[in-house]
């Protein structure tokens, strides 16, 4: 085992990070420095500070950082600037969370003179590939420890075993069974995964949603909403200008209320098995819904098809870890390209469980125009008998299939 004076560790203050701080000073005999990130997950984070300091961590070598506008602005917008989706479906509110994690990690170490970072992932999930190529590509000679890869606490039972040895404060929810679910929360969503899930047959069950209400118990009158653009980022929301974090916290509330953006996904994970996940992403599934409603009259027809031809490509390379890798940069930049013209605005209607675009305009940008698609008189703004021509190029190539067929008898 490697010499490591000083480690960083992204620490919730759970039970699993808690049992990891002690047995990084157990194991490696190191400095332990703890960053704990604010995302929005909604939880009080000063008592992962409080325990940090029982376990001896120096106050200066204790981080909580409040990174939500960072996270919003910087990393889930550009990514809905490619409406991405992974399989089809989801809306990778965990794995866009993991290179800001890995980031802001990375910086801490470079500033307090640590060579190794840690991660409470196991060896099982897609979260240990995202930290550590967000890692590798921002500190290439840092020396990673993933504790679930390395101990023998591959058991919940020998995770208790070692926290009551070490005076590890147990919740009474471990004691008595554990947390029903696995779960991951941020302002863009929260997952859920484990237990009951495990068996795909079995219905998710309506007490675990914790944002949202069920389509059947939302308010049974729909509410309208207008969403603001500029440069393919929401700005506004009925007018009110806000931070990046306001807004989608904002319309995780409305698309709580009306029960929408509920999922339940059986994935293809990075390291090759199926897993089932239930997510909850009212804020964002708004957010996309509206962002392709004002692409639809401010994108080209050729570059619209282009960046859904993208859409899985990207969606991939975020969900796979790949953020920081020179292809997904690439594909920012012309992505982020493509939305210097994709301004104007959006009205919705949300009505249990659903999103209806009512209304949509651009001042500027708009592709639509009226005179030319009008089913009435159009004082010959369009001369169908165009259509004749580019008719008869695209049918040459089947014409002559036929006539070849034709000669065969077939």
């Amino acid at each position: 085992m490697s010499t490591v004076k000083k480690a960083v560790l992204a620490y919730s203050g759970g039970l699993d990070t808690s049992v990891i701080l002690k047995w990084l000073q157990d194991t490696y005999q190191c400095e332990v420095v703890t960053f704990t990130a604010d995302l929005g997950q909604g939880e009080e984070l000063e008592p992962a500070r409080q325990k940090a300091l029982r376990f001896g961590i120096k106050p200066e070598n204790i981080f909580i950082d409040d990174l939500r506008e960072e996270f919003v602005r910087d990393f889930v917008f550009p990514m809905f600037r490619c409406n991405a989706l992974y399989e089809g479906e989801y809306l990778l509110g965990t794995s866009i969370a993991r290179p800001l994690i890995a980031k802001r990690q990375i910086d801490i170490a470079r500033a307090t003179g640590a060579e190794a970072v840690s991660h409470g992932a196991t060896g099982k999930g897609n979260d240990q590939v995202r930290f550590e190529l967000g890692y590798y590509a921002l500190m290439p000679g840092v020396k990673v420890i993933a504790p679930w890869r390395e101990w023998d606490l591959l058991s919940r039972e020998k995770l208790l075993a070692y926290a009551e040895k070490h005076g590890i404060p147990i919740e009474r929810k471990h004691r008595e069974g554990g947390s029903p679910y696995s779960m991951d929360a941020n302002l863009l969503h929260i997952s859920y995964e484990g237990r009951h899930l495990e068996n795909p047959a079995a219905e998710a069950e309506e007490s675990m949603w914790r944002w949202t209400v069920s389509p059947e118990k939302a308010p049974d009158s729909a509410e309208y909403l207008d969403l603001e653009f500029a440069n393919g980022d929401l700005v506004a929301l009925d007018g009110k200008r806000l931070k990046a974090h306001e807004l989608l916290a904002r319309l995780n509330e409305l698309g709580g209320k009306h029960g929408i953006g509920r999922l339940d996904l059986v994935e293809n994970r990075y390291v090759g098995m199926k897993s089932r996940g239930c997510y909850e992403t009212p804020g964002g599934t708004i957010l996309l819904r509206a962002h392709r409603a004002i692409e639809s009259i401010t994108l080209d027809r050729e570059v619209a098809h282009l960046k859904d031809e993208l859409l899985a490509r990207y969606a991939s390379l975020i969900y796979n870890g790949y953020w920081w890798s020179p292809e997904r940069r690439a594909l920012q930049a012309l992505i982020d390209h493509t939305q210097q013209t994709v301004n104007g605005w959006v009205r919705l209607k949300l009505y249990k469980g659903n999103v209806i675009v009512v209304a949509r305009d651009s001042k500027t940008d708009s592709l639509f125009d009226p005179t030319i698609a009008t089913f009435e008189d159009d004082r010959g703004a369009y001369d169908q008998k165009d259509a004749n021509g580019f008719i008869r190029l695209n049918a040459l190539r089947m014409r002559i299939a036929a006539n070849a067929r034709d000669r065969r008898g077939q």
